[in-house]
């Protein structure tokens, strides 16, 4: 178990409402996140539209994922951690390193390499003792690994916490006070959905009924970014890009999905666009994400490089993410990246996608849904890049906030920023 730094735990728990009655107040949050940075700042970006980010306590359910773990992360948590417990009682018996296992590899630490477990009990204890004086205990989670523990302690402390899942998780939504989950998770239920579906694999396909009362539908993902975030961005990069010719155009390239493949064929195809294009773009900057392929980054710094319109991020800190995002003047994203495209949609400026034809599944849905707001165009290489388009922001970090903020007070809860 690790922890970021420590809540500042209110006062009193108790607040005055308007008719004279009394809300109990919610003044800190607690994150469950696996570890992987897309889920966990869905999180960040809930408890940061509350206004709670400056007061809450991580947790990590955090699989080791070197030497034999890299084979067994299919496994179910709960198992995958008395699988742990008993390789560690038998190193124990031999005297032998927990750190260093009997299932390490070619020397890389095994199974019980950094593994991290939130304490669903331990947690669900501080709930309750520190309810009277504090108040409620908001907890947000995110990711597979994130499920059972979420679960346990709305089930062990029901009348101190507010639980939220974020992201589906799969199956028995009541375990959850609320669950925020993109529309196309549901697309398997459309009828659309349902004919690329043999019948005799319905039932094990997620999910299986329509979205219940505990349910918040969004158009993308939850995210880390706001215009607080955008604003301390914008003052950290002007300088640095104060300099760029106008228009910025920031290019995002993601990794091939399962449901949304693409290789070698697709680089080469959005080089050429890149380069048809260059000639209304005042500065290109390209960023490759750590998914992207070698070959794929390859062919488009081989490309591109030498022109002196272009600059490629290398990868090492700072990372210009939320300064491309603050002041790009239009993106080309690959499709492939759900987390990148409502980043960029939330600001409003133009996306262009690359890719969307090659997607299936849930992740044609979501390009069809952005597509049918005006929020993206697909890149052919024949764009004016000068050329200014506008529409309605994705609003999914304020309208998941809003929603938690009518739950907690239908419960007589209320965030106290």
């Amino acid at each position: 178990m690790r922890s970021t730094k420590p809540p500042e735990l209110s006062v009193t728990g108790l607040s005055d409402n308007i008719q004279g009655g009394v809300f109990r107040a919610v003044k800190r949050a607690i994150v469950i996140g696996n570890g992987c940075a897309g889920a966990e700042n869905q999180c960040i970006g809930l408890i940061r539209s509350l206004g709670l980010v400056d007061r809450h306590l991580y947790y990590s359910v955090a699989r080791p994922r070197r030497g034999i773990n890299r084979w067994l992360q299919w496994l179910p948590i709960s198992l995958f951690i008395r699988l742990d417990r008993f390789i560690s009682f038998i190193c124990a018996g031999f005297s032998i390193r927990a750190k260093m296992s009997v299932f390490s590899i070619g020397g890389l630490p095994g199974i019980t390499d950094v593994f991290e477990v939130a304490d669903a009990k331990q947690i669900a204890a501080l709930a309750r003792s520190t309810f009277a004086k504090n108040g409620p205990l908001l907890v947000v989670a995110s990711g597979r690994d994130t499920i059972s523990v979420a679960s346990s302690i709305r089930r062990l402390a029901m009348e101190y916490v507010f639980v939220v899942q974020v992201q589906h998780p799969r199956s028995r939504l009541e375990r959850f006070d609320l669950v925020i989950t993109p529309r196309h998770d549901y697309y398997s239920l459309t009828p659309e959905g349902k004919r690329q579906i043999p019948f005799f694999l319905r039932p094990w396909v997620t999910p299986r009924e329509p979205p219940g009362r505990n349910v918040l539908l969004t158009t993308g993902a939850l995210h880390n970014v706001d215009a607080s975030t955008l604003r301390v961005a914008t003052l950290e990069w002007k300088d640095e890009f104060a300099l760029l010719s106008k228009p910025l155009i920031v290019v995002n390239i993601g990794g091939p999905t399962r449901n949304c493949l693409y290789g070698v064929d697709l680089a080469k195809k959005l080089s050429g666009m890149l380069q048809n294009i260059l000639w209304s773009c005042g500065s290109l900057r390209i960023s490759f994400s750590r998914r992207t392929p070698k070959k794929v980054a390859e062919i488009i710094t081989k490309e591109l490089s030498s022109n002196p319109k272009v600059y490629i991020w290398d990868g090492k800190d700072p990372n210009p993410h939320l300064g491309h995002l603050a002041l790009a003047d239009a993106f080309i994203i690959t499709a492939d990246s759900i987390s990148m495209l409502s980043e960029a949609c939330t600001t409003g400026k133009p996306v262009y996608v690359v890719g969307a034809e090659r997607c299936t599944w849930k992740f044609s849905d979501f390009q069809k849904t952005l597509h049918e707001r005006g929020a993206v165009r697909p890149l052919t290489g024949k764009e004016d890049m000068l050329e200014k388009w506008s529409y309605s922001p994705l609003n999914d970090n304020a309208e998941a906030a809003k929603r938690v903020i009518q739950d907690l007070a239908a419960r007589g809860w209320k965030i106290e920023a």
